[in-house]
């Protein structure tokens, strides 16, 4: 997925109320301000009240595919246009005036808002992104795949800090 295509969705979701935070690889070159590496989809963080605008945005681009992945839930779920256009969504619902939720009422994840109060840009467009240390700690926890190993140094060079045991780049 392009520069180029990033700033094409992002602009269609502003255009139809639908407010979203840049996350994943694309969230962390938007904190980098430059694209590091090849992507494959688009991490996007949504409210859910944003939802409906969201569908009709994305329905203009052609996005008309649900595709199942593993681990898929009604709160994170990936969309696409059968093609190279793919969306990972990631719902969340504010809680209060400090946190947000994202998941089921049972197992969800409580955060702060300030989690997705970074700033960034893509392809020359300033984007709403995952704050720098909220990034980091998304990027951790899991076996690491090379692409979050470099995401995760990326991070670590921005924020000045050692890259953790098990991120460092092979080479």
């Amino acid at each position: 997925m392009s520069a180029d295509e990033v700033v094409r969705v992002l602009d269609a979701l502003d255009a139809h109320g639908a407010p979203v935070v840049v996350g994943g690889g694309w969230g962390v070159d938007a904190l980098v301000g430059h694209q590091t590496r090849e992507h494959s989809d688009l991490d996007l963080w949504l409210s859910a009240e944003a939802f409906e605008p969201f569908v009709v945005a994305v329905g203009e681009l052609g996005i008309d595919r649900l595709s199942a992945w593993p681990g898929d839930r009604p709160w994170n779920f990936v969309v696409g246009d059968g093609g190279l256009l793919r969306l990972d969504l990631h719902l969340v619902e504010p809680v209060d005036d400090v946190d947000l939720h994202h998941g089921s009422a049972i197992g969800g994840v409580r955060f702060p808002r300030a989690a997705l109060e970074g700033s960034g840009s893509v392809g020359g467009r300033v984007v709403r992104c995952e704050s720098l240390a909220w990034s980091q700690r998304w990027h951790q926890g899991y076996p690491p795949r090379d692409v979050d190993r470099h995401d995760v140094t990326r991070l670590c060079d921005l924020a000045g800090l050692p890259v953790p045991h098990g991120y460092e780049l092979d080479g």
